[in-house]
């Protein structure tokens, strides 16, 4: 997670036509850099996927969708999701939603 100045950013590897939409949990990338994993039912054509991931983070998240975006990433499956807000009340409502995800038994 990244403070910007309207927001945050988190970072998402998403897995498209991964059967559902849900958020699998939390992973580490090889520099140590933290990421939420999550799939989606959708293809990953015509931006469908990036769409579903969108609505389902917002659902998580509690947010309305129009408060989260794509910010980079958009046709490899590591993502970049600007959140907009008040940076400081987003880091903590995002701090505590992760640490939900690390109590998550792994989905193998």
């Amino acid at each position: 997670m990244i403070a910007a100045a309207t927001g945050v950013r988190l970072a998402v590897r998403l897995t498209p036509k991964g059967g559902v939409d849900r958020i699998d949990g939390i992973g580490l990338d090889a520099a140590g850099r933290t990421f939420v994993r999550a799939r989606v039912a959708a293809p990953p054509e015509g931006g469908r996927a990036n769409a579903s991931l969108i609505r389902l983070l917002a659902r998580a998240l509690d947010l309305a969708p129009s408060r989260l975006a794509i910010a980079g990433g958009e046709t490899s499956r590591t993502k970049q999701i600007a959140i907009t807000g008040e940076p400081a009340a987003l880091r903590q409502r995002l701090q505590q939603w992760v640490t939900t995800l690390h109590d998550r038994p792994e989905d193998h």
